[in-house]
């Protein structure tokens, strides 16, 4: 990485990371200008930019939805990126001094893992670049990064709060802290650029401040050679100048610098296969002093890379693929625009491949002519894959590499690379896969191991290449008259293996950008639900359907009570609650304990209103209201919840509202009657002692257990326990019969063969 202001790096990544004080960004924005004669920006060329998102609340994190995701589109010719890190909180008794992590990375949301779980099998994953922000007692914190040289194009900030304790808390209940993050980038970026062109010497002179330069390389460029010549400074030895070439990209940093101060001559820099199709950026900067003038002049030099492109049209031509050697003269190829390079040997056999939309996220790449790859030992196969969009990082990217057993010999080695931006076609020198400015994704082939995976989660947006090659380490004559074809199989998905039996593949979005994570059931982690370290059994999942279903029976006591009792209507609510509860979790089981008679969403929906009705009528039937009177709450009560739920279902007022005016209607009719009556009410003690005061503390342990011990890894149990504790409460907190009331007794029977059953206390009205 390039240096960064004032900041320090540690290895090659030199990006700083500074507290600053809350008028920091204020101060940045007001700089006076420079003083005349100063190396100022406006000398140099020098302009500023300021960007800025809306703050998000960030969350403590338990899968990837848990961090918030920035995008900043840096302009080209940026020449330093300095992030401001705003960090807030609120001000009450729940807020604590908790360390927030940042995570930065250029062209894809960074690939982040703060549970320490495992990956798939076959996944390479570079170590996101990350810093951490103390939040201690102030209620406003910044922090910045520099990051100098950055490459131009989208770079992703994702923030999170420390892993989450795991603790189920209900919404609305009890008051959690607020803590927001918000970033601005601002950008310093040069408006004067020379612009070197291949072969041509460009003049320099450096006094103070830096020179800005760019080439342009374009498409199957194989080489780029960077050389200082006729370099003149003021009495110093060899050449006082140091070139740093390319754009720092995180987590990594590729950047090469040449220094020229050895009086060895010459002083030249070769690239291997550098970034197709874009500018490249270098930036010169003396050596030699203070007041020292350098002079010098940088020529570039760039080796093309001649293809044949292996079309469907010249296979049908009649040449075998097979036999034919890519030393023939140019007029036994169809090179296409790319014919007038004369017959200098070809580099690569390129294979064109379509590109398949499916889905967000979600791409299939295929041969043009759904053939197999020809792979040999003196010119590498590369296929390119269109990743570029800008939509195509938030997914996953799979290449998958065979071959048929009977073509690779015990000696053969077919080695594969894996690279953005350029190809990897240097395979005879090297298998390291790393080009001018990106390590590439080693994968390789032989007689014990004919198939080959790779993983890429969230690849960089640009052109990737996969690039095969035959080669023989132990007897390069057994690969003279060797070909092996190679089976590709390469695709983009929004989760590997949609997250298995364990996890759900769920797609983010952030102002218009779209990516995947999976969020995984049963103890299962990982990016794609694999990690099976803290994962339940299957027959701990049994177990735990049986008591989340099983313990829906108590229902049946409080159904049992009101068909005694005469409460019918209750009695429906009970049954309800406990058919709706008992399948829908049932459904809510992950893995193979699943049993799902409706969607979820309506099961969810109607366990939570049977359970929010249960509670209404409970009260109100303890309040012994008029019938009437008593029915039209029911009714009015069920409609209030039904909406509440539908604004917001996990909302805890949503029930707590309904219930506590069902509570006061309660007690104002218990203290009407105490008034009234002159007594306690009720004024049985064995009513007090052997029902109301079970029954209430019954349910408030259910209570206390359902918001303040509820756990992820418990919630099995606990949610088992508040199923029996409701159900039994329910049925201790019910009134007794009216006294005068027989059940399913009918108090009289009319001359005209009506049969009403009702209360002896209301009139009897006559059916005519």
């Amino acid at each position: 990485m390039g240096r960064a202001g004032t900041g320090t790096g540690t290895g090659s990544e030199a990006v700083a990371v500074a507290l600053a004080g809350p008028l920091l960004l204020l101060l940045l924005l007001a700089r006076p200008p420079p003083a005349a004669g100063d190396s100022s920006k406006s000398e140099a060329g020098l302009v500023s930019e300021h960007f800025s998102q809306a703050p998000q609340r960030l969350s403590f994190y338990s899968w990837y939805g848990s961090a918030r995701l920035f995008r900043f589109h840096v302009p080209p010719d940026t020449v330093l990126l300095r992030w401001l890190l705003q960090v807030s909180r609120g001000s009450g008794p729940t807020c604590s001094d908790v360390e927030i992590t940042v995570h930065f990375r250029y062209g894809a949301p960074p690939v982040i893992n703060p549970l320490g779980t495992s990956f798939p099998d076959g996944t390479s994953v570079q170590p996101s670049f990350h810093v951490s922000v103390p939040l201690s007692a102030v209620l406003l914190t910044n922090a910045s990064v520099n990051v100098s040289h950055p490459a131009p194009g989208d770079w992703f900030v994702a923030a999170h709060l420390p892993p989450s304790s795991q603790k189920i808390q209900v919404k609305g209940f009890i008051p959690t802290c607020a803590y927001i993050f918000q970033p601005d980038m601002l950008v310093t970026r040069v408006v004067k650029v020379s612009i070197m062109e291949p072969d041509v010497p460009l003049p320099q002179t450096l006094l103070s401040r830096p020179g800005y330069l760019k080439i342009f390389v374009p498409e199957y460029t194989q080489e780029l050679q960077l050389e200082l010549q006729g370099c003149a400074s003021n009495g110093s030895l060899g050449c006082p100048v140091r070139l740093t070439v390319g754009s720092v990209t995180l987590p990594s940093n590729f950047q090469k610098v040449l220094t020229c101060t050895s009086p060895t001559w010459p002083c030249r820099l070769l690239l291997p296969s550098p970034p197709w199709d874009r500018w490249l950026q270098v930036t010169a900067e003396s050596l030699a002093g203070p007041h020292k003038a350098v002079a010098f002049s940088a020529v570039a030099a760039l080796t093309a890379c001649r293809p044949w492109s292996m079309t469907h049209s010249s296979q049908k031509r009649g040449y075998n693929t097979s036999t034919v050697q890519p030393s023939l003269g140019p007029s036994h190829w169809d090179l296409g625009k790319n014919g007038g390079w004369g017959g200098d040997p070809f580099c690569l056999l390129s294979y064109p491949v379509i590109r398949e939309d499916l889905d967000v996220a979600s791409v299939r790449f295929q041969l043009l002519d759904r053939g197999l790859v020809t792979v040999r030992v003196d010119t590498p196969s590369v296929m390119r894959l269109h990743l570029n969009t800008g939509m195509d990082g938030g997914g996953s990217l799979t290449v998958s590499l065979s071959t048929n057993k009977t073509e690779i010999a015990n000696s053969t080695l077919v080695a594969a690379c894996v690279n953005a931006a350029s190809p990897f076609l240097s395979f005879n020198a090297s298998h390291n896969c790393s080009t001018a400015f990106f390590q590439g994704y080693r994968l390789s082939l032989s007689a014990s191991s004919r198939k080959a995976k790779l993983i890429i989660p969230y690849p960089e947006t640009d052109n990737w290449y996969l690039s095969l090659q035959l080669v023989c380490p132990e007897s390069p004559e057994d690969c003279e008259q060797a070909v092996v074809r190679v089976e590709t199989t390469l695709y983009l998905v929004p989760c590997l293996d949609d997250c298995g039996p364990y996890g759900q593949c769920l797609l983010l979005r952030r102002h218009g950008y779209l990516y995947a994570g999976c969020s995984c059931k049963a103890g299962w982690r990982g990016w794609s639900c694999t990690d099976n370290s803290t994962a339940q059994t299957v027959g701990q999942q049994r177990a735990a359907a049986l008591l989340l279903t099983l313990s829906n029976l108590m229902f049946l006591a409080p159904i049992a009570v009101c068909v005694h009792r005469f409460f019918l209507v209750e009695a429906s609510v009970y049954a309800y609650t406990m058919f709706f509860s008992t399948f829908y979790h049932a459904c809510d089981q992950p893995g193979k304990a699943v049993l799902c008679i409706l969607n979820y969403d309506t099961l969810q929906y109607c366990d939570f209103l049977g359970s929010g009705v249960s509670t209404w009528v409970t009260i109100l039937c303890m309040a012994r209201l008029k019938t009437v009177l008593k029915y039209v709450l029911f009714l009015l009560g069920t409609l209030v919840i039904a909406m509440s739920l539908q604004l917001d279902r996990r909302g805890a007022w949503n029930l707590m509202g309904p219930c506590l005016f069902a509570f006061v209607i309660m007690v104002s009719m218990w203290v009407y009657r105490c008034g009234h009556r002159r007594q306690c009410y009720p004024s049985s003690w064995q009513r007090w002692a052997f029902y109301l005061l079970p029954g209430i503390s019954m349910a408030s342990a259910g209570v206390a257990i359902y918001t303040a011990l509820m756990t992820a890894e418990n919630y099995y149990y606990t949610h088992s326990i508040w199923h029996v504790l409701l159900a039994g409460s329910a049925a201790l907190l019910l009134p007794p019969r009216e006294e005068h009331t027989e059940p399913w007794a009918c108090p009289q029977r009319l001359p005209c063969h009506y049969q009403i059953c009702r209360n002896d206390r209301d009139e009897l009205y006559t059916v005519t």
